[in-house]
C-alpha cells in the first residue's frame, strides 16, 4: 500500500467520508476544516436513560465525605440508642438486624457503581477514540505541510542555482 492510499484512507476515517474520488489536497483542506474532536462528556450523556442518570447520581453520592459522615452518624446513633435501652432495645447487641441493614444496602450500592464505573470505561473509551482522531489528523496535517516545505525548498535551491548558472554565465559573458 502506497503512501497516498493509506493517507487518502486514514483521512476518510477521519472524514467519515467513503468518497475516495477526492484529490489529496482537496481532501487534506476538507480535513483541515472539519472538526474530528467531539465533546465526550455531552455525546456520552445524551442517551443516558433514567435508571443510568440515578445510578451516576448515587455513585457520585455514595462516594462522598457527605455520604460517610452521614453514615457513620447514623451507625453510631444506632448502636449507642440500642445500647442505652438495653431493656426494650429493638436491636440488642450483636445488632443483627442493624448487619441486615448493611449488608442489603452493599448488595444494592455495589452493582449500582459498577454501572456507573462501566459508563465511565465507555465515556473513557470515546475519549481514548477522539484523542487518537485528533492525533491522527494532526499528524497527515504535519506530515503533508512536510512535504510542501521540502517542495518549496527544493524549488528554491533550484531557482538559486539557476540564478549561479545566470550570473556565472553574465560575468563569463563580460
Amino acid at each position: 500500500m502506497s503512501e497516498k492510499t493509506s493517507n487518502t484512507e486514514l483521512i476518510n476515517l477521519l472524514l467519515e467520508n467513503e468518497d475516495t474520488r477526492l484529490e489529496e489536497e482537496e481532501m487534506m483542506h476538507l480535513l483541515v476544516q472539519n472538526k474530528v474532536s467531539k465533546n465526550v462528556n455531552s455525546v456520552a450523556s445524551d442517551n443516558l436513560t433514567f435508571g443510568q442518570r440515578m445510578a451516576d447520581r448515587i455513585a457520585s453520592f455514595a462516594g462522598s465525605w457527605p455520604f460517610i459522615i452521614i453514615f457513620l452518624s447514623c451507625l453510631v446513633l444506632w448502636i449507642t440508642v440500642n445500647s442505652l435501652i438495653l431493656a426494650k432495645a429493638f436491636d440488642a447487641y450483636p445488632f443483627i438486624l442493624l448487619n441486615l441493614i448493611l449488608s442489603c444496602i452493599a448488595a444494592i450500592q455495589a452493582p449500582i457503581i459498577m454501572m456507573s464505573q462501566n459508563r465511565q470505561e465507555e465515556k473513557d473509551r470515546l475519549r481514548s477514540l477522539n484523542d487518537y482522531k485528533t492525533n491522527l489528523k494532526s499528524e497527515i496535517i504535519i506530515e503533508d505541510l512536510h512535504r510542501k516545505l521540502d517542495k518549496i525548498l527544493e524549488t528554491q535551491e533550484m531557482l538559486l542555482q539557476g540564478l549561479a548558472k545566470d550570473a556565472a554565465q553574465t560575468d563569463n559573458a563580460e
